[in-house]
């Protein structure tokens, strides 16, 4: 059992950086495969070869038949499988544990460039780099790598993998054993000098555990499957936001982006009112024309009652001023009631 250890703290690495269904994959691949054949695989077939009997005693006639019945062992068969399914996940850390190494080695030189503390821009150039690098490593608060990007598409790959091998061991104990131990085997090859009987000691325990196997491999592949719709769902969920994400500039954008320029006149937001009440700025517009009318009013009755000539009217266009003797000086009775009356 102590051989399998290192394996397992290589895994051990690998379920912090997997989906709920990886870790529920190593899991299974753990306990109920790795750990049963460790402890109860040597005890079961332990005596495959020592107690297959064959009804001859010509030499060499029960190794061949042994050899015929079991081209590899199902003790060593499974265990190649496990290697096989573990590889591409092993592949997976070793991705995981380069982009680590990689972004503490950016963070060091990201804190070597802050500590220079100067405008030089090749140094503004080589800072910009190693953000650019850095914002391709996604890492967690916690600082555990997200499966993102080009790691994503390694742990994609890594389950088809696993899926492949998982089938394809399937596949390959049904064609060397079948999925069931029979008592009797009948063989005839050299030198065996007749067809022989060969008999297989437990084989209904032995076809109990091969079934456990199955069973186990069969949910180690619809585990992989699994995960793996998961991860294309996954991934394409978020190209479809980033194809669907923040939009070009409304119109309502454009135009506080013109307001705000410093040519642009300003506009002043208003409260909604009730239609029942005017505005009151239209009002004070109206008394102040109607006050400056008044006003002119009497100052034409003044003008007219001392006889001088009226004023003409403010708002009318005046005519081109022709070059008139300069008039003297006189007092004008309604210009003292004109000063009080704007006083």
């Amino acid at each position: 059992m102590s051989d399998w250890d290192f394996l397992q703290k290589l895994l051990d690495q690998v379920q912090e950086h997997s989906t709920v269904i990886g870790k529920i994959w190593l899991t299974v691949l753990f306990i109920f495969r790795i750990l049963i054949l460790g402890l109860a695989g040597e005890s079961v077939w332990g005596d495959e070869q020592s107690d297959f009997v064959c009804n001859t005693k010509q030499p060499g006639c029960t190794n061949v038949c042994y050899d015929k019945a079991f081209p590899i062992s199902h003790i060593r068969y499974w265990v190649l499988q496990f290697l096989f399914v573990s590889t591409p996940t092993l592949i997976y850390l070793g991705h995981v544990v380069y982009l680590s190494r990689k972004e503490e080695k950016l963070k060091k030189q990201e804190s070597e460039l802050r500590a220079i503390h100067s405008k030089d821009p090749k140094i503004e150039q080589a800072l910009a780099a190693v953000e650019k690098k850095m914002s391709k490593i996604y890492m967690t608060e916690s600082g555990r790598l997200k499966i993102r990007g080009a790691l994503m598409w390694t742990y994609i790959i890594s389950v088809i993998c696993k899926s492949i091998f998982e089938a394809g061991f399937l596949v390959g104990q049904w064609y060397l054993y079948g999925f069931s131990m029979v008592p009797r085997y009948v063989c005839k090859r050299d030198p065996c000098p007749h067809q022989v009987d060969c008999f297989i000691s437990r084989p209904t325990e032995k076809s109990i555990f091969i079934i456990f196997m199955l069973v186990m491999g069969l949910i180690s592949l619809t585990l992989n499957l699994l995960e793996l719709f998961h991860l294309c769902c996954k991934n394409l969920l978020s190209n479809i936001k980033k194809a669907s994400g923040p939009a070009g500039p409304s119109q309502d954008t454009f135009v506080d982006d013109m307001v705000s320029s410093p040519y642009a006149p300003k506009h002043y937001p208003f409260l909604p009112m009730a239609e029942s009440h005017a505005p009151s700025y239209q009002t004070y517009n109206k008394l102040s024309s109607e006050q400056n009318w008044a006003n002119y009013c009497n100052e034409e009755n003044l003008a007219l009652g001392s006889g001088s000539r009226p004023l003409s009217d403010p708002y009318a266009p005046r005519p081109a001023e022709a070059s008139a003797p300069e008039e003297k000086p006189g007092s004008r009775p309604g210009s003292s009631a004109s000063k009080k009356q704007y006083v």
